[in-house]
C-alpha cells in the first residue's frame, strides 16, 4: 500500500428537534442518512475512489435516539472485493452532558468504488491483522454467502423481475 489508507471514520451528529419522529426520538430515515454518509465516507477514504451503495442489509434499530443527544457514526471496512467494500456501521448515541454512549443500530453496507465515467474500479486490497478484524472479514464472507442464497430463494420463487 503506498499510501495511508482508512479503514475506520466517524462522524459525529447532534440530534436536533427537526430529526424528530411522531415519538418524539430520532426518525429511522434520518438515522439511516447519517449511516450512508458515514459508510460513503470510510469506502471513499479507503478506496480514494467515488463510491455507490449498492446494499444495506440487516440494519438493526437496537435502541431509540432522544433528542438532544450526540449520535456517533462508527463505520469501518471488513471485507474488500475486486471493486467492493463491505462497511460496518455502528450508531451510538449518549447524553452530551455524560459519558455513557450506547449502542442503538448497526448494519452493513456494500459500496463499489466508480470511475469517472461510473464503472467500476478497482481498489486496494483491506487485509485484516488482528483478531478482531479477522472475525469480522470472516463475518462479513459468511453474510455475503447468504446474501446469496436469498437472492438464490427470491429468483426461485418470483423470477428475476422481483
Amino acid at each position: 500500500m503506498s499510501e495511508k489508507r482508512s479503514s475506520l471514520i466517524s462522524l459525529r451528529f447532534l440530534a436536533e428537534p427537526t430529526d424528530v419522529n411522531f415519538g418524539g426520538k430520532v426518525h429511522g430515515g434520518t438515522v439511516m442518512k447519517w449511516i450512508d454518509q458515514a459508510g460513503y465516507y470510510c469506502a471513499a477514504a479507503w478506496s480514494q475512489n467515488y463510491c455507490v451503495t449498492v446494499y444495506v442489509g440487516g440494519i438493526r434499530f437496537l435502541k431509540p435516539i432522544p433528542i438532544g443527544h450526540i449520535v456517533t457514526v462508527d463505520a469501518k471496512v471488513i471485507y474488500t472485493g475486486r471493486t467492493s467494500m463491505h462497511i460496518m456501521v455502528d450508531v451510538f448515541s449518549g447524553d452530551p452532558k455524560e459519558k455513557e454512549r450506547i449502542k442503538t443500530t448497526n448494519c452493513i453496507i456494500i459500496f463499489v468504488a466508480v470511475d469517472e465515467n461510473g464503472k467500476p474500479t478497482p481498489i486496494e486490497k483491506w487485509i485484516p491483522t488482528t483478531k478482531k478484524e479477522k472475525r469480522l472479514e470472516k463475518y462479513a464472507k459468511v453474510v455475503m454467502e447468504r446474501r446469496k442464497s436469498i437472492q438464490e430463494a427470491r429468483e426461485e420463487m418470483f423470477g428475476t423481475d422481483f
